[in-house]
């Protein structure tokens, strides 16, 4: 008898792995046959494990474990198309480029990107975060002031909170006027440890 619960985890770590193989050729026969509008996939990072979804347009969400992963495919589904499915094939780009940014070798991103879930100003401040280079900081009125509305410093606030692709689109690079880090949709743990990195302080 003492050998059932680690029999009985065995056969459940057995049915997991065939239970993901089956989903992910489910998700190959689907995609080849165009009936996945948004395919996702979930890779893990230094922080934490990270939902990257993408449409034909390009990757469209990367999501934090905080934000809920089924959540943010429920928004998604709402917001796209109920035709989500996981397909980790076709995010084979993005989750290279993560591992190759968080290794050290990669410090701009290179990826098609669908905006889709960013309009209006929104969609303004996230085309201006990508000019703070790596190891850079900006602040948040100084991001406001390459808009078309240089006093919104709060909307500039918002916009980072909501970016819909973090990481990519390097929203962690915004702080606060004295310098300290601010709010992050990933939480203030993993903005601190990107700056960090980015910095060169940390390797993570």
């Amino acid at each position: 008898m003492a050998r059932l619960p680690i029999e009985l985890a065995d056969l459940a770590a057995g049915e997991d792995a065939s239970l993901h193989r089956l989903r992910a050729l489910l998700g190959a026969a689907a995609g080849a046959q165009g009936l996945v509008d948004v395919a996702y996939r979930v890779v893990d990072s230094p922080v934490g494990p990270l939902l990257l979804a993408g449409t034909e347009a390009g990757l469209v969400r990367v999501a934090f474990e905080r934000e809920g992963h089924d959540d943010v495919l429920e928004f998604l589904s709402a917001a796209i198309s109920p035709r989500v499915l996981a397909e980790p094939a076709r995010l084979d780009p993005a989750a290279r480029e993560l591992d190759e940014y968080f290794a050290g070798r990669r410090q701009v991103f290179d990826l098609p990107l669908d905006f889709r879930l960013a309009t209006g100003f929104r969609r303004e401040v996230l085309a201006h975060l990508p000019e703070i280079g790596y190891g850079h900081t900006a602040s948040y009125a100084g991001v406001a002031a390459l808009t078309s509305s240089p006093r919104a410093v709060r909307a500039v606030g918002t916009a980072c909170a909501r970016n819909p692709l973090p990481l990519v689109v390097p929203c962690h690079r915004v702080v606060r006027a004295d310098g300290s880090p601010g709010g992050y949709v990933g939480g203030a743990d993993a903005k601190s440890l990107l700056l960090r990195f980015e910095a060169g302080r940390l390797r993570p």
